[in-house]
């Protein structure tokens, strides 16, 4: 679940759905993601059989059920995640302005570097005198 919040840089939650759960994604543009790792929902087991289920959904208005947008299966979640947005792309539904989860293709080196230096002026030293009063050295 961490590692889905990572790559898509936005909360995860478990969600019931009808008595299953699933990890939940909410996306921009009314998509989310829902991600389980067995048929029937989550399981708890640390190394359950089978493999992880991602798929991205448009939610509807006025009460038509969700459009399923794209699916993917693997092994590991990260990996069905990437399927899945790869899917997506290929099957012409993803939207533009989508951020490039995990591209590290897209990042640019700063073309220049801004640096700031300050100097540090010391406070001045002061010395006491037998009467009490402070006389600057």
């Amino acid at each position: 679940m961490i590692a889905l919040a990572a790559a898509t840089q936005r909360p995860a939650n478990v969600v019931n759905l009808a008595g299953d759960y699933a990890i939940r994604v909410d996306l921009e543009y009314s998509r989310y993601v829902l991600a389980t790792n067995t048929a029937e929902g989550l399981s708890d087991e640390t190394y359950p059989a089978g493999s992880w289920l991602v798929r991205i959904f448009q939610s509807q208005i006025g009460g038509l059920p969700d459009e399923l947008l794209a699916d993917a299966t693997d092994e590991w979640l990260i990996d069905a995640f990437d399927s899945v947005l790869r899917r997506l792309e290929a099957d012409g539904k993803k939207i533009f302005a989508d951020a490039d989860f995990g591209d590290v293709s897209l990042l640019k080196p700063p073309t220049h570097v801004i640096s700031v230096h300050s100097q540090i002026t010391p406070a001045p030293r002061l010395r006491c005198t037998t009467e009490g009063s402070a006389l600057q050295e």
